[in-house]
């Protein structure tokens, strides 16, 4: 399956059901068949289990406009409750 910033799956809380969309271009390799039983290991291990799928990269240089963990917790601290 190739895709290229589609949407892959939607997640699910009590308030809201939100879109879940690729990070980059590429095919998916596998799913976290756990994430179905056990959603909630998104926010207990998300660097360990709590992974959603794997891809293999169409384009390698799309990693450049990707945020890394730093970046992101600075643009988090920007937005408003």
């Amino acid at each position: 399956m190739r895709m290229s910033f589609d949407l892959f799956g939607t997640i699910e809380s009590v308030k809201t059901v939100s879109e879940l969309y690729m990070p980059l271009g590429g095919e998916i390799l596998s799913i976290n068949k756990t994430m179905e039983v056990s959603p909630e290991i998104i926010n207990s291990q998300p660097y360990v289990s709590g992974w959603m799928i794997e891809i293999k990269r169409s384009d390698p240089a799309e990693l450049k406009s990707l945020m890394n963990r730093e970046a992101y917790l600075s643009f988090l601290k920007g937005l408003k409750p």
